[in-house]
């Protein structure tokens, strides 16, 4: 009866650290292009036993920001509205005749 108790509780820290630990969003970098800046994010997590990874890159006019802006508010605005669309959106299965 104990082990099982002990096996529960270690079970649920494992979750909690996989959750704590694998749903990160990490600046990679700032990408100047000829029409603009973009931020580059790099997504990773694992939720409900789906791991998953994506790129984001958020241009830091979308942000409503000026390149003379510190860079640090740069990185968080624009983390902050590529975490939020991409939590908003919806992805469709290409279908097993496209591979």
């Amino acid at each position: 009866m104990k082990i099982a108790i002990v096996i529960q509780v270690l079970t649920q820290l494992v979750r909690m650290k996989d959750l704590v630990e694998n749903n990160l969003v990490r600046f990679k970098n700032v990408t100047k292009k000829p029409e603009t800046i973009v931020a580059n994010f790099r997504v990773k997590g694992i939720r409900k036993g789906v791991s998953f990874s994506a790129s984001i890159s958020v241009d830091i006019a979308a942000a409503e920001l000026d390149a003379q802006e510190p860079l640090e508010k740069i990185i968080e605005e624009c983390a902050r509205i590529g975490v939020r669309e991409f939590k908003d959106a919806e992805f469709q299965f290409e279908g097993i005749e496209k591979i």
